[in-house]
């Protein structure tokens, strides 16, 4: 298992490693976007929590999106992803 962190996640920066860390989940299995997001293509699944627009593909495929330039992670390269949100509200993207 490797967490991977979108650079903008959370509240402000670090949130979420913090929070990971609070939950004892050890550093070096924790990755910043850049790099993690080559090893998305051998993954068996990617399970998002959170922030649709942080795995959006609309922002690299898309030059008309709300989104279009913004660094994504890449969780589309996997077999499968599981989006887990908390509301059914489409962000940025829509």
């Amino acid at each position: 298992v490797k967490f991977g962190i979108h650079p903008v996640a959370g509240r402000m920066p670090g949130q979420l490693n913090v929070l990971l860390a609070e939950a004892g989940v050890p550093y070096d299995v924790v990755f910043e976007m850049d790099e993690i997001n080559a090893e998305f293509e051998e993954a068996d699944l990617a399970l998002v929590i959170g922030a649709n627009d942080t795995v959006n593909s609309a922002a690299l495929e898309d030059p008309e999106s709300p989104i279009a330039g913004m660094p994504v992670l890449e969780v589309w390269k996997s077999r499968q992803v599981v989006v887990m949100k908390r509301t059914m509200g489409t962000g940025y993207a829509a």
